[in-house]
């Protein structure tokens, strides 16, 4: 179980750095998924299936409307019904690179199309079969959003051990399915829970399963952090005079998650000083300071789009072995969750010395693992 799990906790919000640098001076309107998730949910796929019914195209998002989220999440949203899921990734993937718009949003897009395809298939496993990994899996974690919101408050206690059940049959308990569906249960229930960061993990200690309770407390981490520049919901337990909290308050068993998630945070409240954040990761607990690091790793490839020769300044300002080593850690891992290959994350290792080269190397082959697994069907 521990091995297994351990593919998988880097995988999130590298997307997150990657987004801010990128979209310095671009005005974003962030997605607002919560407050009335239920409602909004329904009332955005009823507007995109009255588009498709009548014969309607989707949105033009160009000129007036380039930096527009509304508009890119109603055409995706149309995308989807009239031309399938498929078709809404082919136009994602051809922008991505033209668009820094896209780009920048890319994450969240993604929960797009994921969100549209559950109301389209109605079960996580049809929804599933139908995803792609592309932009750290965003299309996962909107299909399990969209689960949960159907669901209801009311009933998602009942319901939150039992959801993944489906992706965990055979061969697939632990696998990058499974993770991504427990993980996306972690945001969901962030919306149902209007952001309440504490009810939330205590809705995701309702699993049985000790992994899947871990996998779900990183997806609400990771939502308290996305959902800070939300105007509508932005998050509660975020406080810019503790770069590190909420994770120096929660009980130690969410610890772990939360320090992998909460140097992206710290990163933004540090203006992006790399080494004041090394020295906050350093004031950690002993047991959880390498998670911190490593955290600061992800960052450190995210935050320059995945370049070697940054990524590897960034890790080199540890002021000791353990700083470093675990930074390069989870800098080759985002690397390989970025480019879902491992030979950009080959030529990241090849940059270090023989001592953290090693380290590198054998993360690298460790990790890409989930990659070179054939998909099975789910």
């Amino acid at each position: 179980m521990t091995t297994s799990f351990n593919r998988w906790w880097l995988m999130p919000i590298g997307i997150l750095m990657m987004s801010a640098v990128i979209s310095a001076g671009i005005v974003l309107l962030q997605p607002s998924f919560l407050g009335g998730a239920s409602a909004e949910v329904a009332q955005a796929n009823a507007s995109a299936n009255a588009t498709v019914e009548a014969g309607g195209e989707p949105r033009d998002c160009s000129g007036a409307s380039a930096n527009d989220y509304a508009c890119y999440q109603e055409r995706y949203q149309v995308l989807v019904k009239g031309s399938g899921v498929e078709a809404a990734f082919t136009e994602l993937k051809s922008e991505y690179d033209e668009n820094e718009f896209i780009k920048a949003q890319c994450h969240q897009i993604t929960h797009v199309i994921g969100r549209a395809a559950n109301d389209m298939y109605g079960d996580i496993p049809s929804t599933y079969n139908k995803g792609d990994n592309f932009c750290w899996s965003g299309y996962y974690h909107g299909a399990m959003e969209a689960a949960v919101a159907k669901i209801g408050p009311e009933k998602i206690l009942d319901t939150a051990d039992t959801i993944c059940d489906p992706l965990a049959e055979g061969d697939q308990k632990y696998s990058f399915y499974h993770y991504n569906c427990v993980h996306g249960l972690g945001h969901g229930f962030m919306g149902i829970q209007n952001n309440e960061l504490f009810e939330s993990l205590e809705v995701c200690d309702k699993m049985t399963d000790d992994w899947e309770r871990e996998s779900c407390y990183s997806g609400a981490f990771m939502e308290n952090i996305m959902a800070k520049d939300n105007p509508s919901h932005p998050s509660k337990e975020l406080r810019a005079d503790e770069p590190l909290y909420p994770c120096t308050d929660v009980e130690e068993k969410y610890k772990p998650q939360c320090y992998l998630m909460q140097t992206s945070y710290a990163l933004e409240t540090q203006s992006y000083d790399f080494a004041s954040v090394f020295e906050l990761c350093g004031t950690v607990e002993s047991e959880f300071r390498p998670t911190c690091y490593q955290s600061l790793g992800r960052d450190a490839s995210g935050s320059t789009v995945s370049d070697v020769e940054e990524t590897n300044a960034n890790c080199m300002l540890g002021e000791d072995y353990e700083a470093r080593s675990n930074c390069v850690i989870g800098a080759v891992k985002d690397f390989i969750s970025y480019y879902s290959r491992d030979t950009e994350a080959k030529e990241l290792c090849e940059s270090f010395d023989a001592d953290l080269r090693e380290v590198c190397l054998d993360t690298a082959e460790e990790y890409y693992v989930v990659f070179e697994e054939p998909r099975s069907s789910v």
